[in-house]
Formats: C-alpha cells, sequence, structure tokens
C-alpha cells in the first residue's frame, strides 16, 4: 500500500527560503511589512514544495473564508429546470473563481428554510451573500440584515425604498417590456395579450407595468397571471383564448412562458406568427431558438448579470478598497427578431 507523502508545512517553506515562520505567514496571507526579495524568494519555495495553506488556520489570521454564499428563494425542482439560474450562476461562478473564492449554493424549499438560511450566514462560514429570485413578502432580507454579513441582490428589492445600504443588480424590466409591446404593435397588432410572471416579484411587476405604458387602455381580459414556467404558459395561454379568442398577440414574461404559450396555439391550430404574434423575455438561447418557430425575444445579459453581483460584493469585501460600489447597477435590454413576431 502507497503511502501518501506528508503536506508541506509552514516551516518547510521558511526552511527552504531562508526565511522565519513568521515571514512565510505574512506572505502567505497577504500581509504588509515584507520587502520584495524576501517575498519572491517564499513564493518559489512555495511553487517548489507545493504548499497549500491550511485555511482554518488562513482565517483565523485573516478573518476571511474566501467563501460567498449565494441564495437562491427557490425549491431545487425550480432551479435546476430554469436555464436563467444556470446562466446567472456561471457568471457568479467564473467571476468568484477568478478572485479564488468558493461558491456555496443554499436554496429554499420553503419558509422553514429561511431560518436556516440566516443561521448560516451568522455562523462566520461565508465572507457574503449575492441573493436573488426574491418575492415581495420573502423575511429573508431581514434575516440577512441579522446575519451582518455584506450582501448583494440580484433584482431590484421590492422593499428597497431607496434605501442606500442596499446593492443590487438588475435589467431594464420595464424598457424591455415597452420595447417588446410597442414591436407589436408595429406589425399592426391590436389585440396585444400579456401573460404575467408572478407579480409578488419586482421583475414581473415591472414588465407588466412596461405592458401598460404602451398598452394603458388595454381589454383587462388580456392580462393573465402566469407564474414563469412552461406550464403556466401554457395554462394561460389557454385562459386567454378563452376569454379573447380574437388574441392576435402574445407578450410573455420570459421565454419559458412564451415556450408553453406557442405549444397551445399550435395545438389550437393558430399560426405563429401570421394569426398570433409572440415575443418572450430573456433570450434563452436554448429555449428561444429551440421553439418552433424560433422565439423573438428581449435579451436581458443573465451571465453578466451574476458576474457584476459578484464583483460588486467583492469590492465590497476588499479592505483596501478606496471606492464604495453603486447602490444599484441596471442593465439595458436589447430586442431579438426571430421568427415569431
Amino acid at each position: 500500500m502507497t503511502e501518501t507523502a506528508p503536506r508541506p508545512t509552514l516551516e518547510a517553506v521558511a526552511a527552504r527560503a531562508g526565511v522565519s515562520r513568521a515571514t512565510v505567514s505574512r506572505v502567505v496571507n497577504g500581509g504588509d511589512g515584507v520587502r520584495e526579495p524576501l517575498v519572491e524568494r517564499v513564493r518559489r519555495a512555495v511553487e517548489e514544495l507545493g504548499y497549500v495553506p491550511n485555511q482554518a488556520a488562513r482565517s483565523l489570521v485573516t478573518r476571511r473564508h474566501d467563501a460567498v454564499a449565494v441564495v437562491i428563494a427557490e425549491p431545487e425542482t425550480r432551479v435546476f429546470a430554469d436555464p436563467f439560474f444556470a446562466l446567472q450562476l456561471r457568471g457568479i461562478s467564473k467571476e468568484l473563481t477568478a478572485h479564488d473564492n468558493q461558491l456555496v449554493l443554499l436554496l429554499t424549499e420553503g419558509r422553514d428554510d429561511h431560518a436556516r438560511v440566516a443561521r448560516y450566514l451568522a455562523g462566520g462560514h461565508v465572507d457574503g451573500a449575492l441573493v436573488f429570485s426574491l418575492h415581495l413578502d420573502d423575511p429573508l432580507p431581514g434575516l440577512i440584515r441579522g446575519a451582518g454579513i455584506p450582501t448583494v441582490f440580484g433584482g431590484r428589492p421590492g422593499w428597497h425604498d431607496g434605501d442606500e445600504g442596499v446593492v443590487f443588480v438588475d435589467s431594464d424590466n420595464r424598457g424591455g417590456a415597452r420595447e417588446a409591446v410597442r414591436h407589436l404593435a408595429g406589425l399592426g397588432r391590436t389585440r396585444i395579450a400579456h401573460i404575467t410572471g408572478p407579480l409578488d416579484q419586482t421583475s414581473a411587476a415591472d414588465r407588466l407595468q412596461g405592458f401598460r405604458d404602451v398598452r394603458g387602455d388595454a381589454d383587462p381580459r388580456l392580462v393573465v397571471e402566469s407564474d414563469f414556467t412552461p406550464g403556466g404558459g401554457e395554462r394561460a395561454m389557454r385562459e386567454l383564448l378563452a376569454r379573447r379568442p380574437d388574441v392576435d398577440a402574445v407578450f410573455a414574461a420570459n421565454d419559458l412562458a412564451a415556450s408553453g404559450a406557442l405549444r397551445v396555439l399550435r395545438e389550437q391550430g393558430r399560426r405563429v406568427p401570421e394569426d398570433v404574434a409572440v415575443v418572450g423575455f430573456d433570450d434563452m438561447l436554448p429555449v428561444a431558438e429551440g421553439t418552433d418557430p424560433q422565439l423573438t425575444t428581449v435579451r436581458q445579459d443573465i451571465e453578466e448579470m451574476g458576474r457584476i453581483m459578484a464583483r460588486l460584493l467583492l469590492r465590497r469585501l476588499d479592505p483596501s478598497g478606496t471606492d464604495d460600489p453603486p447602490a444599484g447597477v441596471v442593465l439595458p435590454t436589447t430586442l431579438v427578431r426571430r421568427a415569431s413576431a
């Protein structure tokens, strides 16, 4: 049986570099006060020996864990079925990895999980938190504030109300919705419907407001609340056709709901876009390019949102930083035209 070689120690690095253990510790932990020639000798010894710092010991010195919690206020069945979350997590992961930070994923299956998440965040396991997919009555923001760790939110928090201490990253949901509906109106469509997302989330509420900015006089029967899922889009489309069989255009609040609406229109023998034009929101390529016909949609850069969230949090965690991150970042959206409208 082959014995595993012992891990190189701090003392071994010090002996190889010809310096004290304290000097090695300062270099490894990013401390000041070590002359550059000695820093280079320590780094060379670390590389030659393959030394890996003990994270637990390092945390005692630096008070940093180099770990960030990503809290998604949704059950795992939703998170792993919706490509939106995969894109946002990819952006977050890329930024954290580039700065040698670990990602700790926390999901909430129900309200009982909120206290568990809050205890974990308050327990000193991570340096900060990235939180998204919050609902308006969600207790998580208050619990996270009570945990006392730096936090960046994905999406404009509904309880934000100008609080300068709240940092968030969002897309121009309202402006993107206006552009989608104006595009449909520009095609000569006069009976434009809206399939909303869950209206206890600010992204869905903002997209509904963008629809109303353009179609403020629309028949209330042309607005049906849904839930950002294909099944929700199917149910909403059936309800729309029952309410207003003459509907000639649909703006769905996300691509997944739009894909469900397209399936129902095909089942009902409605041609897209000849009879009913359809526009979605997100531009998630596996969805938008996988529908028949391919989906015209409003593009938001989901992965970039994740990267910026992580970047803002790391700026807040940097003790050497001199500038405060902006309180809110709102990214632009773009209409992407395909065959459905």
